[in-house]
């Protein structure tokens, strides 16, 4: 058996439904309570725009030692209103404080809530601290599109010169050396990139993304000094081989033919072989040979 209050409470908001309907006021469900317990209709963009009227007001907003006025919906918002104000004071909304009834008003309060009338008086003030705010904001904003453009410019550069590194590395390769200017263009350019990427202040992922660009273009140069180093090599071993065929040629041409002798003639061209074999051994000693791996 239900308590007779629950009953009572019942029957009175049933017959406050009723007395609604009756009125052609809006139903129930077009109702909303507001933050402070207060009993609004509900703004919907699903109810019928015909249906109810929204009046428009006109408040005075003190600038300085000017008055603007501006027309509104009586149910926009605070927000709504400094969006309004932009244009003829020059205050970005979020650069704006609005005072009504000497409080400061919240962008999401609504005017109606808030009491604001047809001809109320609003003050606007500059907030100094969300401008400094702004103005800090902007600024990270541009060094990140600046440092984000440099690197993206970096970054092709260093492909082109990248793809020029393979080539050689693998002219190298095939050929075993490389002209050695081609080489030394290359690095010069690369450290130019690296001093580059040296003067850019990021942060983040940007500060990373610098990161990578940096190991990338070490990896260029030490792969191009391994080129380097690897010609030189290769030029070395042809030159001393030119060399040792220069000296075996030379060798084979001071050394004269030795016909058989008699035994008889031994003896007495005996001095002249001793010569020869000592001329023939202090080309030896002098020659220096090498072996490579």
């Amino acid at each position: 058996m239900e308590p007779v209050k629950t009953k009572m409470n019942k029957k009175f908001w049933s017959s406050n439904k009723s007395s609604v309907r009756d009125e052609g006021g809006p139903s129930v469900g077009q109702w909303e309570i507001r933050p402070g317990g207060m009993l609004v209709q509900k703004r919907s963009s699903d109810m019928n725009p015909s249906s109810v009227s929204t009046p428009t007001i006109r408040v005075r907003v003190k600038y300085g030692s000017s008055y603007h006025e501006i027309s509104i919906s009586s149910r926009a918002s605070f927000g709504e209103l400094k969006k309004k104000l932009a244009e003829p004071t020059g205050l970005h909304p979020e650069e704006q404080k609005l005072i009504f009834k000497n409080k400061e008003r919240d962008s999401k309060a609504f005017l109606d809530v808030s009491r604001v009338k047809d001809g109320s008086k609003i003050i606007l003030v500059e907030d100094i601290e969300n401008k400094e705010r702004r103005c800090l904001e902007m600024l990270r904003n541009a060094n990140v599109q600046k440092v984000s453009k440099s690197l993206t410019e970096i970054n092709s550069e260093v492909n082109k010169l990248e793809e020029r590194v393979i080539a050689l590395e693998q002219t190298a390769s095939r050929l075993g050396k490389v002209q050695e200017m081609d080489v030394e263009i290359l690095i010069e350019m690369l450290m130019t990139k690296l001093i580059q990427l040296d003067g850019i202040a990021a942060e983040g992922d940007l500060k990373q993304q610098r990161r990578m660009q940096v190991r990338r273009v070490q990896k260029n140069i030490e792969t191009l000094d391994m080129v380097k180093l690897q010609s030189a090599n290769s030029s070395s071993i042809e030159g001393k081989t030119h060399s040792q065929r220069q000296g075996n040629s030379t060798i084979d041409k001071s050394m004269p033919i030795l016909k058989p002798q008699n035994k008889g003639n031994y003896n007495e061209k005996k001095p002249f072989l001793q010569k020869t074999l000592n001329h023939s051994e202090s080309i030896v000693v002098t020659t220096k040979w090498e072996t490579f791996d």
